[in-house]
C-alpha cells in the first residue's frame, strides 16, 4: 500500500480507515457526531460496538500482509489461565468455577515484536483512534497502554484452535480483525458480567459449565473494528474451523497513564521469553 501521498506528520487513521462510511476524524458536528451517538448507545444497550469494514480493502490486505510476515516470528504459545489471568487463590473450595483453568493455544506478537514503522503499530498510536476509542467509551481520558507486552498484540489462531474464556486486564480493549477463518472463530461473549464490586456468578457459572444461552456470539468479517468492555465482560473466542488462521490484532487502552501490567500476569500470558527477560532485568539490578 502506498501511502507516500499522505503529509509526512498525517494521522495514520486518515490513510487506512473507511472515512466514507466511519467519519471518526470528526466526531463534532453532522455525520460524525450522529455516527458517535450510535456507536455510544450500542456500547450502552450491548456492551460493544462492532464496526464492519472499518478498514478500507487495500489497506487491510497491507495489514494482513504485515501481519502475516511477522507472524513466524513468534512463538506459539499454550496458556493455562484461570478467568481472571491471576494465580489461583488456594482458599477457594476445590469445586469453585473461580478455581477452573483454561487452556488455550495461541501463535501471538506481543507489543515489544511489533516494530514501531509497521502500519499496524502506526494506527494503533493514531490520536484520531484514540480519540475516537474514549469518546465511544464515554471516558472522560483514556491513554493508550503503557505495558511493553500488552499494549499492542497480534494473535493467530490456527485451526482446531480456541481462545479460552477469560477477562482483559484492563477495560477497554479493541480488536481488529485482519484476516478471518474459513469457519468458526466467533467472538462470543457474557455482556457486562462484572462491575468493580461484584460479578454475576450465576450467569458466569453457568457459561463456564457450556450454557450458552446468556452469551452473544457474531461472526465477524476482516477488517472489523470492534469495542467492547473486556475488563467486565467475560469473552472468548470459539474453535477456529478449515485451513486459515484467523488473525487478529488487539489494542489496548487505559484510563490511568502509565499503568502496566504486573510481571506475573505477564509471565502468564506470554510465557518463557518474557519471563527471561524479567529474569534478566532483575539481574542486572533494573
Amino acid at each position: 500500500m502506498n501511502i507516500a501521498s499522505n503529509p509526512p506528520n498525517a494521522d495514520i487513521a486518515l490513510t487506512l480507515v473507511d472515512l466514507k462510511r466511519y467519519p471518526i476524524a470528526d466526531l463534532d458536528q453532522g455525520e460524525g457526531a450522529a455516527f458517535l451517538s450510535k456507536c455510544q448507545h450500542s456500547m450502552e444497550t450491548n456492551g460493544w460496538c462492532n464496526l464492519d469494514g472499518f478498514i478500507r480493502p487495500d489497506a487491510l490486505t497491507a495489514l494482513a500482509d504485515e501481519a502475516n510476515a511477522l507472524l513466524p516470528t513468534a512463538e506459539t504459545l499454550t496458556i493455562k489461565r484461570n478467568i481472571y489471568q491471576g494465580a489461583i487463590d488456594p482458599s477457594l473450595p476445590a469445586n469453585d468455577p473461580r478455581r477452573q483453568e483454561f487452556m488455550h493455544v495461541a501463535i501471538q506478537l506481543a507489543d515489544d515484536q511489533i516494530p514501531d514503522e509497521t502500519l499496524i503499530q502506526q494506527l494503533y498510536k493514531s490520536d484520531i483512534l484514540t480519540e475516537f476509542v474514549r469518546r465511544v467509551q464515554s471516558k472522560e481520558q483514556l491513554y493508550r497502554c503503557a505495558d511493553e507486552f500488552q499494549a499492542l498484540n497480534i494473535v493467530a489462531l490456527q485451526p482446531e484452535s480456541w481462545h479460552a474464556w477469560h477477562y482483559d486486564t484492563t477495560e477497554c480493549t479493541v480488536t481488529l480483525l485482519l484476516q478471518a477463518a474459513d469457519q468458526g472463530g466467533e467472538f462470543a461473549f457474557l455482556p457486562n458480567s462484572r462491575t468493580d464490586e461484584t460479578e454475576d456468578r450465576e450467569a458466569v457459572d453457568r457459561l463456564l459449565a457450556g450454557d450458552m444461552s446468556q452469551a452473544q456470539t457474531f461472526s465477524r468479517g476482516a477488517g472489523t473494528f470492534t469495542l467492547f468492555r473486556g475488563g467486565y465482560s467475560l469473552h472468548g473466542v470459539t474453535k477456529v474451523e478449515g485451513e486459515r488462521p484467523r488473525i487478529t490484532s488487539i489494542m489496548t487502552y487505559d484510563e490511568q497513564p502509565n499503568r502496566v501490567i504486573s510481571d506475573d500476569i505477564n509471565i502468564r500470558i506470554y510465557g518463557k521469553r518474557v519471563e527471561q527477560i524479567l529474569a534478566e532485568r532483575a539481574q542486572a539490578g533494573e
